[in-house]
C-alpha cells in the first residue's frame, strides 16, 4: 500500500498575521479553521477527522478534544501532535492514513497561536529553554539562537560559506514578501541591511532571524476519489517522508547534515519523483543557514555548495528553484509550532494558481520541508496538481 496520490487538500485558511492583540491561539485556530471549511465548501459537522498543534500560549493537556469542543465538532478520528516546526507536515501524513484506511472521511488541520502579543520577552525566552536538554546544554546557557548560530558556524567553516550568501537567504525571503499582501514584512532589503543589523549570535544577525507573530491556518483534507467535489482545484498528496536524528544538539550526529537528508528522498522515492521535478520548495527558515543545509540535503544542490547556490537569485521567481514564495518564516510570519502551516498553504496556493504576482508560472509539484527543535524532526511533503504525475 502506498499513501502516493491516495488524498488531497480541498479547502485552506489563512488569518491575517503579525501583532494580533485580543485574539488568543483558541481564535485564532477557530479563525483559521473556518475560512478552510469556507474554501471547502463545507459544514462543520462534514467533519470527522481533526488534528491540531498544542500552542505555546494556551496550551491544553487534550487540545485537540478541547478545540473540538470548542468548535462543538465529533470526530471519529482526533489527535494533538507536536514535532515543532515539523507539525503541519506530519498533521498531513497522519491525516492521509488515517483516510486510507478508513479510520475517517474528512479532516481538518487547523493550527493557531499569538506569542506575538500573548507572551512577554521572558515568557518567550522561558518556553525556549525547555527544547534544552537541562543537563548538558541548560546551564551552559545554550538558548535555541545559539544552537542555530553553532550550525550556521560550522557550516562556513566546513565549506566556506559566508555571511553574504546568509543575507542572501533572507534578501530573497523578502523580495517575495513585498509580492504578498498578507506578508507581515514588506520593505525592501538589502544585503547591506542584513549584515548591518545587530549581530544576536554570530555568525547570525537579527535579519538572519525569523519574525515572532500572531496567526493561524487551516487545511482540509479528504480521499482523492472525493477530490473533484470541492469548489476549488485540489492539491495532490504525492509523498512523503520523515528523518529524526536527535533531540537535542548535543546529541547530533553533524551540525552541517541535517534529517532532511534522509525525509527528502523518503519523500522522493515515494512519489517517483527527484528534486529536479520540483517547480517550487517551501523550506523552513528560522534562521538563514538552516535554508541552505536544507537545500543541500534536500537534494536541489550538492553537499557544500549551498552557499553559493542561493547567490544570484536562484531562490527568487524565475531563478532556478523559486524558494518559500510567500516570504517565509523570515518575512512573512512565524507563529510559533503552527509556522510551516503557512508554508503549506502556499503551497496549495501556488499550485490552485492563485498566487497573484508571486505566482511560480506553471507550477505543477512542489516541496513543503519542516523542521522542529534545533534541527531535530523533519518532514517533507511533495504536492501536485495530478494524483498521477
Amino acid at each position: 500500500m502506498t499513501l502516493r496520490g491516495s488524498v488531497a487538500i480541498v479547502g485552506m485558511g489563512e488569518t491575517p498575521v503579525g501583532a494580533l492583540p485580543g485574539q488568543g491561539s483558541t481564535e485564532l485556530c477557530a479563525e483559521a479553521a473556518r475560512l478552510a471549511l469556507l474554501d471547502a465548501g463545507l459544514r462543520k459537522d462534514q467533519v470527522d477527522g481533526l488534528i491540531t498543534c498544542n500552542p505555546w500560549v494556551e496550551p491544553h493537556l487534550y487540545h485537540a478534544e478541547m478545540f473540538s469542543e470548542y468548535m462543538q465538532i465529533f470526530p471519529r478520528f482526533c489527535m494533538t501532535l507536536n514535532a515543532g516546526g515539523a507539525t503541519s507536515l506530519t498533521a498531513v501524513m497522519r491525516a492521509a492514513s488515517a483516510i486510507v484506511t478508513g479510520v475517517c472521511d474528512t479532516v481538518l488541520i487547523t493550527h493557531g497561536d499569538n506569542p506575538r502579543t500573548g507572551m512577554t520577552g521572558a515568557e518567550t525566552g522561558a518556553k525556549m529553554t525547555t527544547t534544552l536538554n537541562p543537563q548538558f546544554e541548560l546551564p551552559y546557557g545554550v538558548p535555541l539562537t545559539n544552537g542555530y548560530a553553532m550550525a550556521g558556524r560550522a557550516h562556513m567553516h566546513e565549506y566556506g560559506t559566508t555571511s553574504e550568501q546568509l543575507a542572501q537567504v533572507a534578501v530573497s525571503a523578502r523580495k517575495h514578501a513585498s509580492l504578498n499582501p498578507a506578508a507581515e514584512m514588506r520593505e525592501p532589503l538589502s544585503i547591506e541591511d542584513v549584515l548591518n543589523s545587530p549581530l544576536v549570535a554570530d555568525p547570525l544577525h537579527v535579519l538572519d532571524c525569523s519574525l515572532w507573530s500572531d496567526g493561524g491556518a487551516a487545511v482540509v483534507v479528504v480521499a482523492a476519489e472525493r477530490a473533484g467535489d470541492f469548489p476549488h482545484r485540489p492539491v495532490y498528496f504525492l509523498g512523503c517522508g520523515e528523518g529524526h536524528f536527535h533531540e537535542h544538539l548535543f546529541q547530533a550526529r553533524s551540525l552541517t547534515t541535517t534529517a532532511a537528508s534522509e525525509s527528502g528522498p523518503r519523500a522522493y522515492d515515494m512519489a517517483g519523483m527527484k528534486a529536479t521535478d520540483m517547480d517550487f520548495a517551501q523550506v523552513y527558515d528560522c534562521f538563514t543557514p538552516v535554508v541552505i543545509m536544507e537545500l543541500e540535503d534536500l537534494g536541489f544542490c550538492a553537499k557544500g555548495e549551498g552557499g553559493g547556490y542561493v547567490e544570484n537569485g536562484n531562490l527568487e521567481l524565475g531563478g532556478n528553484m523559486p524558494v518559500n514564495t510567500h516570504g517565509g518564516l523570515l518575512s512573512h510570519s512565524h507563529t510559533g509550532h503552527p509556522g510551516s502551516m503557512f508554508a503549506l498553504t502556499e503551497a496549495v496556493t501556488q499550485l490552485r494558481g492563485n498566487g497573484g504576482q508571486r505566482q511560480v508560472e506553471g507550477a505543477e509539484t512542489g516541496l513543503v520541508h519542516g523542521q522542529g527543535g534545533v534541527l531535530s524532526s523533519h518532514a517533507t511533503l511533495i504536492l501536485g496538481t495530478e494524483a498521477t504525475l
